[in-house]
């Protein structure tokens, strides 16, 4: 079929439109939905993207006929077509030439029509170019009275040439009847078109500037609104006169009456003073209100001047802590130490102390009785699992819901500036996309930045430089190194079955006995009696199962007093299994008797010490060595070391030469499940391989720890009190430690000191010569 250029007359689908009209020139988009246009759309596609684009007279009537649809339209290219999930088609067209029906050829399923194309020839004269230049003036006037079009309009309607194809556009961007754009669009002369535009324009200049006075009528109406308001407001000048309160008014007026009875910094009261004349002019419906009126809150009830007044008593400091917990020697000293600095310096910044051992042995106890030592407010909030940075820092007032981070918070529990704020569980901290608590810690635990600490709600800086941060952690690796290099370490390790014994009688088992409606005189435990249940029922670093075995007995007592069989139970070594049921440790770890291949070591875990069997068996091979229990790189890599030590030391150990090739070798940890990992059990690998290989026994009552070379030298290892308290728990007797560790033997507690022989060794002979049995045990 020829193209729009080729021919005026041709047949063309006919596209009906509904409440739009089409000029030639224009590209828009079209929603086409109803079957018989896109049948239309459809047929279009298949010849020659040509259709006819004519506006309905009805557009309410969904099945137009051929007298229902103007005789005039604009013959249009289809530049793209989509299909919509809704079923509707989105086609973009373009504008091309007017055209006239001549004839319908209406068929079932869609219209198809003959039509005239109509041509339209400009020739410039003076009067169109005048014409011109009016419409263009009388356009632009137009736009700036509307003020609901874009300026740009005009800029790109006066770069057209064509005195047609400017009237087009124009007539587009007027918000005109339908009737009134067909009337445009059938004017085929020119000089007809730009005339009925001017008439247009001028009437839509008309009704605009009646709009215009109809605004200036409005706003007068404004003005006497706000004459009521004012007069609104000096009712409420009269109410307050007369002590009357109501609304908006009567809360700001208290909320003022509260701020001046408030000692508040400068930039803090200027902020209340304007965020409450901000309130007093927020409409009681508005929901802003409730934001601002929680902000004001916010800012008066954190504690910027109140602090607990400083009345420092070193000797009550040392009875109050005394009272409260057994032993931790190391950590009350430093507390005293930090209150005798306080007694002599009047400015000085609180310490930030980290508690750093196992669970159970008193952490957290023991910031709360550093609180009442030195009589202060004491709050807690725990880190674990805290991944979001704003609950360090605040939110922003922005969101809905926004709150001061933890901080804040506590620091308005405490309603004090200086109290004991406890930051448990830091360690446990992580990361994620909403950001790194860790790092905003920094600023929390610098005695140099924490006088300015930000918060995001508050937007105002808060001084936490006279608050004693006490921060807990089970270990120092999950802390990151920047946090850590600002707090001062102190190890809390493991208790020794002396303190646990005097922890559990003197505290507590008289704390449970209150706990559970029982007296001294209705539930006695001898000392013979708790110290079998620490050795057989319990098997930790601190007290924490412990109270709860003495809480169980508890339990057991109320009931058998209750039950009015007993009125004094007594708890004796032959009781103990009835009420606790069996043992369920066995006291002692170390082995029966000597065996080959089987060596204990000492390990250390975040729950404390912990003895560590080590097995190696030999059978006939080809010298593979397979390693098994779960055991993390450094290991792995120890038990290389130790087996390449004891090649090299065969003919000294009675080896012989073939035999390692001859012979697979299985190196195995019991409890698989647990990773282990560290650079510690070295020489016991070692031990137990040369015990395997030469058939010597190893003494079941010596255990040992440290690192070990290709030359044979025992490196030096950490955690030497809690490796020791291990053996002592577990009933061995002699521990090997490397020689460079003889310094850390002061941490160790003297009642452990006098149960363990510790031999000091800087080379695997002497390991060897301490471990092993001389005879070979058949």
């Amino acid at each position: 079929m020829a193209s729009a250029d080729d021919t005026d007359e041709r047949i063309v689908p006919l596209l009906p439109l509904r409440g739009l009209l089409v000029f030639p020139a224009m590209v828009l988009h079209l929603d086409v939905g109803r079957e018989r246009s896109v049948r239309a759309l459809d047929r279009a596609m298949v010849e020659d993207h040509i259709l006819l684009l004519a506006t309905q007279k009805d557009s309410q009537e969904d099945e137009p006929d051929a007298d229902g649809i103007f005789s005039i339209g604009t013959l249009a290219r289809i530049k793209q077509m989509i299909k919509l999930p809704n079923g509707t088609i989105r086609v973009l067209v373009e504008g091309i030439k007017r055209a006239e029906i001549l004839s319908f050829e209406n068929t079932d399923d869609l219209f198809r029509v003959q039509v005239r194309e109509m041509e339209e020839e400009t020739v410039r004269t003076p009067e169109i170019d005048a014409l011109v230049r009016a419409l263009s003036q009388q356009f632009e006037q137009y736009l700036k009275i509307s003020k609901k079009h874009s300026p740009e309009i005009h800029a790109a309607v006066s770069d057209l040439e064509d005195p047609g194809r400017m009237a087009d556009a124009i007539a587009a961007n007027l918000s005109l009847k339908i009737r009134d754009k067909q009337t445009i669009l059938e004017a085929t002369d020119v000089k007809t078109r730009i005339e009925l535009l001017l008439q247009i324009l001028s009437d839509e200049r008309e009704i605009l500037e009646l709009e215009k006075k109809i605004g200036q009528r409005v706003r007068k109406q404004m003005e006497r609104t706000q004459k009521e308001y004012y007069l609104r407001e000096q009712m409420k000048a009269i109410q307050k006169e007369l002590g009357e309160k109501e609304g908006r008014t009567g809360e700001v007026e208290e909320l003022r009456d509260q701020l001046a009875m408030l000692q508040l910094p400068e930039a803090v009261l200027e902020r209340v003073e304007k965020e409450l004349d901000r309130l007093e002019r927020i409409p009681p419906s508005s929901a802003e209100g409730s934001v601002v009126r929680t902000y004001v809150d916010w800012l008066m009830g954190i504690p910027w001047t109140n602090e607990t007044p400083s009345d420092i008593d070193l000797s009550h400091a040392q009875k109050v802590l005394d009272e409260d917990h057994y032993g931790l020697e190391k950590v009350k000293e430093r507390i005293i130490e930090y209150l005798a600095v306080k007694t002599l310096v009047e400015v000085h910044r609180g310490p930030i102390l980290c508690l750093v051992g196992p669970p159970g042995v008193g952490k957290t106890s023991l910031a709360k009785s550093v609180a009442r030592a030195l009589g202060r407010k004491f709050v807690r909030i725990s880190l674990g699992g805290v991944r979001d940075e704003a609950e360090i820092r605040g939110h922003r007032r922005t969101y809905i819901g926004a709150l001061p981070g933890r901080l804040i918070q506590g620091m308005k529990t405490a309603s004090v500036k200086n109290p004991v704020f406890l930051l448990d569980e830091i360690d446990k901290m992580a990361s994620d996309f909403r950001g790194d608590p860790a790092s905003a810690m920094l600023e929390v635990l610098d005695p140099e930045q924490n006088s300015t600490f930000s918060d995001h709600y508050i937007e105002l800086p808060y001084d936490l430089s006279n608050v004693m941060f006490i921060t807990t952690a089970n270990g120092v690796h999950g802390i990151p190194q920047p946090l850590l290099d600002r707090m001062e370490t102190i190890y809390v390790s493991g208790y020794t079955e002396v303190e646990k014994l005097r922890i559990a009688m003197d505290y507590l088992l008289p704390k449970q006995r209150k706990a559970h409606g029982l007296t001294k005189e209705r539930l006695a435990v001898s000392e013979e009696t708790m110290l079998k249940l620490i050795r057989e029922y319990t098997r930790e670093a601190g007290v924490r199962n412990l109270e709860r075995q003495i809480a169980a007995l508890c339990r057991k007592a109320a009931k058998i007093i209750v039950s009015g069989e007993k009125k004094r139970v007594v708890v004796s070594l032959k009781t103990l299994p009835t009420y606790l049921g069996p043992a369920r440790f066995r006291y002692g770890m170390a082995e029966a008797e000597d065996q080959v291949g089987v060596a204990t070591g000492l390990a250390w875990t975040e729950a404390g010490g912990d003895t560590l069997a080590i097995e190696v068996s030999v059978v006939l091979g080809k010298g593979k060595l397979t390693i098994t229990g779960q055991l993390g790189d450094v290991m792995k890599e120890s038990a290389q070391a130790a087996l390449s030590y004891v090649r090299s030391r065969a003919r000294e150990l009675s080896i012989p030469d073939d035999f390692i090739e001859n012979h697979d070798i299985h190196i195995h940890v019991p409890e698989g499940a647990i990773p282990k990992d560290g650079p510690s059990a070295g020489i016991t690998l070692a031990t137990a391989l040369a015990s395997a290989l030469t058939g010597r026994a190893i003494r079941r009552d010596v255990a040992m720890t440290g690192e070990i070379t290709l030359r044979g030298r025992v490196l030096p290892i950490g955690g030497v009190k809690e490796k020791c308290l291990s053996a002592h728990r577990a009933g061995i007797k002699t521990v090997l430690l490397p020689r460079d560790n003889a310094k850390d033997m002061e941490d160790i507690p003297e009642t452990v000191r006098q149960h363990l022989h510790l031999v000091f060794v800087e080379h695997m002979d002497q390991v060897l010569e301490n471990a092993l049995r001389d005879q070979i045990k058949t």
